[in-house]
């Protein structure tokens, strides 16, 4: 391929993890471009839809230890499009829903290089389903809240969180004491239905279920790790009654899908 005067960045969501559920459009991007940028929580597989010889760098970041700085983030997606190269800036889930894709799109803008954003499914709604939590329900829940426990700047409106029919918090893990003793603090009753959602639709992902009193607690007996989901309300008691879902092998997936495991269930 003759490369172009200007190249042109893809801000691009690889989905939850299970590289089937990678989109078409992003599968064809990634065979097209001469450089893909990616995070930490990219799967192998997804990596596998990438042409021959095209230049992989990571930028990964996870929380509390090293990561590449956003600034210089922005630089490599400026500097690699005005090689002329087609960039896919590859990022887990979908890119505007806690991905940074914002602050990419605003840097790409002030540096007038053409992009584009391309969504992708966001483990907010997939890590759940995976799991066997459906987030709404009729008779249950007809609002979901998606939120992190992480600000630059302030805290979280507890208050506002703890009244969420059903409440799906992002990058929970570090955070999780802290989050549960909080929502409860803000009026949310210490026997409302919890899971944490370790890898969901990863081939580890694992599942504690418990109360929101107790979950912070069985994470850590089970040894939960990142990233992680909790999702809080009346849906998560759903798990238990869709027995054919938590306990199926998708033959279709081959290993991408295996049994999922439990953890810290009583």
């Amino acid at each position: 391929m003759k490369e172009s005067s200007r190249g042109r960045v893809y801000l691009v969501g690889a989905g939850p993890g299970d590289p089937e559920l990678l989109t078409l459009r992003a599968a064809r991007l990634l065979r097209e471009a001469h450089t893909v940028v990616h995070d930490r929580l990219i799967h192998p597989g997804v990596l596998e839809h990438a042409r021959p010889h095209a230049r992989l760098i990571y930028v990964g970041k996870e929380g509390g230890g090293e990561s590449v700085r956003q600034e210089d983030i922005n630089t490599l997606l400026i500097t690699q499009a005005r090689l002329g190269r087609i960039v896919v800036r590859l990022k887990g889930g979908d890119p505007f829903i806690f991905g940074r894709g914002a602050e990419e799109a605003l840097a790409l803008e002030a540096a007038r290089i053409p992009y584009e954003v391309v969504p992708g499914l966001s483990a907010g709604i997939a890590a759940p389903a995976a799991a066997a939590i459906p987030v709404t329900h009729r008779d249950l829940s007809g609002e979901v809240t998606f939120a992190t426990g992480f600000r630059v700047n302030g805290t979280p409106d507890w208050p506002f969180l703890a009244r969420a029919q059903t409440l799906v918090m992002f990058m929970a893990g570090q955070r999780l004491e802290e989050t549960t003793a909080a929502l409860i603090a803000a009026g949310r009753a210490a026997s409302t239905p919890a899971a944490m959602v370790e890898a969901g639709t990863w081939e580890h992902q694992r599942v504690v279920e418990g109360t929101l009193a107790d979950v912070a607690t069985k994470a850590r007996d089970a040894g939960l790790g990142s990233p992680s989901l909790l999702v809080v309300g009346e849906v998560v008691a759903l798990r238990a009654r869709l027995h054919s879902l938590t306990t199926r092998r998708d033959s279709s997936a081959g290993d991408v899908l295996p049994r999922f495991a439990e953890a810290g269930n009583d």
